[in-house]
This record gives C-alpha cells, sequence and structure tokens, in this order.
C-alpha cells in the first residue's frame, strides 16, 4: 500500500507531501526534482518500505521522519527488494523496479547526528534503502492505493 507520497521541487530541496502525484512515462513525477531527468537508472521514482525506517528507528534509536529518507513514496507491506526487474502497477500506472535505491553521502550526512556518524547511516541503509524505478504508463498515484502484480 501507499502510505506516502513526497516531492522536492529543487535539488536538496524540502521534502512536501502530497495525497497525490502525477506521473509521465520515461519521465517521472510532475513538479519533482527528478522530474524528466536520466543520468541514471530509476531516477523516475524512488520508494521505500515503511517497514525499513521503523527497523533503522529502533536499531539506531532514532526517530527519523518518513520525508527524512528522501523518497518520493512510502510504503507498507511490500518486499520492495523483491521488485527489481520486475514490472508492477499501482492504480492504473505502471513500473519497472530497476535498481535498488542505495544510500548517498548526502542522506548519510542528513541522518547523521551526536549517536549516529554518517558513515554509520550509510551502513544501515545499504541493502533496505528502496528501489528506483521507471515510470512506463502516465497516470495519478494517490496515498491509499496498492500495488499490482502479475
Amino acid at each position: 500500500m501507499i502510505k506516502s507520497l513526497y516531492i522536492a521541487n529543487k535539488s536538496r530541496g524540502t521534502q512536501q507531501a502530497l495525497p497525490e502525484i502525477r506521473l509521465i512515462a520515461g519521465r517521472g513525477i510532475i513538479g519533482d526534482r527528478n522530474f524528466d531527468k536520466s543520468r541514471w537508472p530509476g531516477q523516475n521514482i524512488t520508494f521505500v518500505e515503511t517497514e525499513e525506517i521503523a527497523r533503522y528507528n529502533t536499531a539506531y534509536r532514532q526517530v527519523i521522519a518518513e520525508h527524512a529518507t528522501r523518497r518520493n513514496v512510502i510504503t507498507e507491506g511490500v518486499r520492495l527488494n523483491e521488485l527489481m526487474g520486475r514490472e508492477f502497477r499501482i492504480g492504473g500506472v505502471r513500473f519497472r523496479g530497476v535498481e535498488l535505491c542505495e544510500p548517498c553521502a548526502f542522506l548519510g550526512e542528513l541522518l547523521a547526528n551526536d549517536g549516529t556518524t554518517q558513515k554509520d547511516v550509510i551502513k544501515a541503509w545499504i541493502g533496505h534503502g528502496g528501489l528506483r524505478a521507471n515510470v512506463l504508463s502516465d497516470g495519478t498515484m494517490k496515498v491509499g492505493m496498492h500495488f499490482e502484480f502479475d
């Protein structure tokens, strides 16, 4: 299920929660910082599991908010790593999981604090940072929608 949706209109900009987003095939989320960019696979949209955010918070005694992960879509009840190389749908929009969304130095910098170093943050999110996907069809995605698989 889609728990939350976020965009940032510029690189390193503030994440804004939205009840729905509009997607364009091959271009991504209208209004997002990565719209119409293709420097790397799956730059169209990123997903992360709320369960992984909770795991991180418990393991590192943190209280990071969903938007702190810098991902566009927060999911619940879906194992995202299993969607690598697979097509899936949310509402009428089709996606292809193309790459694990591994942590970057910027995420490490954002989440580091007195109790957790930048290196610790990056290590904690490796293999748990979510999924990058390509948008394969135009459409709208809303909070509360469910994943559909063939």
